[in-house]
């Protein structure tokens, strides 16, 4: 079985590259697809693309317009959506990821922390995995894969 995973959310530490490590280690047929990952691009390529704009909320408009382009193609495209709440900052792009890919009946897996587990009661109840780390998430991409632990 070859599925496509999306891995959305925190971009402050390596939890992607430890998720595709551990997958090819294990000779998982996983294509990942992934959000872009440099911040400061991300935020900025709307106006480095469209050009200036002279109010902060125009500015974030536009790079989120361009960034959803890849991030709807990316959750369409994918089996499953992994999305990661990091401990730091609120992910507030993650959540609305979690509501896109639900609502397109998406297979969902989500990491967090016990603290945000009220916060995140809603994205939890339409996930059909809630984890803590990426080790449970990859065992569950490998029993997805190869039915076994």
């Amino acid at each position: 079985m070859h599925l496509k995973v999306y891995l959305s959310g925190e971009i402050h530490t390596n939890w992607r590259k430890e998720i595709i490590d551990k997958c090819n280690k294990e000779n998982l047929e996983i294509k990942f697809l992934s959000p872009i990952t440099n911040h400061e691009l991300s935020d900025d390529v709307g106006v480095r693309i469209l050009g200036v704009e002279d109010k902060k909320f125009w500015h974030d408009n536009k790079g989120a317009k361009i960034n959803a382009i890849r991030t709807r193609s990316s959750i369409e495209k994918s089996d499953i959506v992994v999305i990661r709440f990091g401990e730091k900052y609120k992910q507030w792009n993650a959540a609305f990821d979690a509501g896109y890919a639900s609502a397109l009946n998406k297979s969902l897996i989500i990491i967090h922390n016990d603290e945000h587990q009220h916060a995140l009661k809603e994205v939890d109840a339409a996930a059909y995995a809630v984890t803590k780390n990426v080790d449970e998430v990859v065992d569950i991409l490998k029993y997805t894969i190869k039915g076994e632990l």
